[in-house]
């Protein structure tokens, strides 16, 4: 049974040691299910707390409960590796399928890009892989505009699936320098 977002929905940063199993729990039938990911095997519970682990190190990883429960989860990551990339981050989100639907994607992604946009980032980036009409709309609904398709760039479940590009501007876009992206304050 679907539940809409009440007042007793509890947003808050995750926390590896306590989190990890329920974002597994979540995230896994992703993995076995569908196309969604690109991952074909659901990693150990220790490599997915480590994941979760350093990636907060430099970005924000946040969870959505519901009576005690993680339904969802978004986070930030590092964009690309070259240090000109330092100020874009890529964007993920995963809500269990009860309570998708129901304002749990936009209230996770709320969140969490603003505090992407506290840290100093400027560009949040996102790649969906098609098709995924709920995903899509989600960005769309967030702000989200598509800047491009890979086509045939993963193989999974016996065919080739192409992966939409949107991004968002966090910021108003100028050509000055920007300061460096902050630590996440949690």
């Amino acid at each position: 049974m679907k539940r809409a977002p009440a007042d007793g929905w509890l947003l808050r940063d995750a926390i590896p040691d306590t989190d990890a199993a329920a974002c597994l729990d979540v995230y896994a039938p992703f993995i076995r299910d569908t196309s969604v990911s690109f991952e074909e095997i659901v990693p150990t519970i220790e490599k997915f707390r480590d994941r979760m682990r350093a990636n907060i190190a430099t970005h924000p990883w946040l969870v959505l409960v519901v009576d005690g429960q993680v339904v969802g989860y978004a986070y930030g990551s590092q964009h690309r590796s070259r240090a000109s990339y330092r100020w874009a981050t890529d964007v993920t989100v995963y809500v269990d399928p009860a309570h998708r639907g129901v304002g749990a994607g936009r209230r996770l992604y709320g969140a969490l890009l603003e505090r992407l946009r506290h840290q100093g980032f400027q560009v949040a980036c996102a790649g969906i892989t098609l098709p995924n009409d709920a995903s899509v709309g989600l960005h769309r609904a967030m702000g989200f505009e598509a800047v491009g398709i890979y086509r045939r760039i993963g193989w999974k479940a016996g065919t080739w699936h192409d992966v939409m590009w949107m991004q968002l501007e966090l910021v108003p876009p100028t050509d000055a320098a920007p300061p460096e992206p902050l630590r996440p304050s949690g």
